[in-house]
């Protein structure tokens, strides 16, 4: 008898102490701001050969131009931007330090697995982003070296280290570029509810302006917004949400005319159409603003 007590007892610790790692796991994945640990590794698979949202882009968009992603996370598709569409610079910032570093291990693990880099180069370029990763500060993209786009058809995945950077940043609160700094191209996908959600609907209006301030004339604004389905499903992550969940005004259908009559951008096109065959999970409508 006592001794099926004992065992009961340690069942019942041993109860407490899983259910208590749970907890702690479930704490730890939380993501408030949508800063997702290995986010595209489950939102693409391992069966996908690129994110299907890249057919939704244009070359022209992005070939020998500047740009942008906002919450690049860790990177996956800031880099693919650079390989596919041949841009002569791209910045990914994300809010989260931790997404930043799996960024650049990204980056290194591209140039190093791509075939025909010599092997000294992959080396030599990944001991200068080790050593750079902490100080590492962007360049304004007027100040690089502008490269004929005829070359640009020939990208060599070494060249990545110097078209490709990462870095720390809160777009809406306080991140600025550098001082008469300019893109052609801003990407911004899957990133709109979580502004929304942090900071309500002055944060949204904050992020689609200081876009629009950053694009050169003529740039173009690729938006993927999230569904207001998918705000349901996210509105307790934090406090903060919960509260702007109740007082948001603007919804994602209301985006376009925000972004036309109010910020001013002069045309809009959904190019969801172009992503033709995408898996779930990538079937939210993309579309492209130009300033």
């Amino acid at each position: 008898m006592e001794q099926h007590q004992q065992q009961n007892k340690r069942k019942q610790q041993d109860d407490v102490v899983t259910k208590t790692t749970t907890q702690k796991k479930k704490r730890k994945e939380v993501a408030v701001f949508g800063n997702y640990r290995n986010y595209y590794g489950y939102r693409i698979g391992q069966d996908s050969e690129e994110d299907p949202r890249l057919k939704a882009m244009k070359k022209e968009w992005f070939e020998g131009k500047d740009c942008l992603d906002i919450g690049c996370n860790s990177g996956v598709i800031t880099i693919a931007i650079a390989q596919k569409f041949s841009c002569r610079s791209i910045l990914g910032i994300d809010i989260d330090d931790a997404r930043i570093q799996d960024a650049y291990w990204t980056l290194r693990k591209t140039v190093k697995s791509t075939k025909g880099v010599p092997a000294g180069i992959a080396k030599l370029e990944e001991s200068k982003n080790l050593n750079g990763i902490k100080n590492h500060v962007a360049e304004s993209p007027k100040k690089r070296a502008r490269t004929d786009c005829t070359e640009c058809h020939h990208l060599q995945e070494a060249d990545l280290f110097d078209i490709v950077s990462f870095k720390k940043g809160n777009f809406v609160q306080n991140w600025h570029p550098g001082e008469n700094t300019s893109y052609d191209t801003i990407t911004c996908l899957s990133v709109s509810k979580w502004v929304h959600l942090n900071w309500g609907d002055d944060g949204l209006i904050t992020l689609f302006s200081k876009v629009w301030r950053l694009l050169s004339p003529g740039g173009v604004f690729i938006l993927e917004p999230q569904p207001w389905s998918s705000y349901y499903n996210n509105r307790l992550v934090s406090e903060t949400s919960k509260v702007n969940y109740q007082e948001i005004k603007i919804r994602p259908e209301d985006f376009q005319d925000i972004l036309l009559d109010k910020i001013g951008f002069r045309m809009v096109k959904d190019i969801t159409s172009s992503a033709s065959g995408r898996k779930a999970g990538f079937n939210r409508p993309i579309f492209a603003f130009w300033k």
